[in-house]
């Protein structure tokens, strides 16, 4: 697995959404996801959010860990 592989997944999976995704070794990854549909929602409803576009990949072990920053364009100023 590769960064750019979940940055497209996020992006395709959260219309609008822009993603930056780290990782070097191929499993840890971290993500900084900006999209509108995160507002008025809680942290939990956003990571779930972006978890869904990744489901798969988590289930199967292609990715072991999913670290995300989930803000609105508001928000990251």
């Amino acid at each position: 697995m590769d960064a750019e592989t979940i940055r497209n997944l996020i992006e395709t999976g959260l219309p609008g959404a822009r993603a930056d995704v780290q990782g070097d070794d191929g499993v840890h990854f971290e993500a900084t996801v900006v999209c509108e549909a995160f507002a008025g929602k809680p942290l939990l409803a956003r990571h779930r959010m972006v978890n869904a576009t990744v489901k798969a990949q988590l289930d199967s072990g292609a990715i072991h860990a999913l670290a995300l920053k989930t803000v609105t364009p508001a928000e990251a100023g």
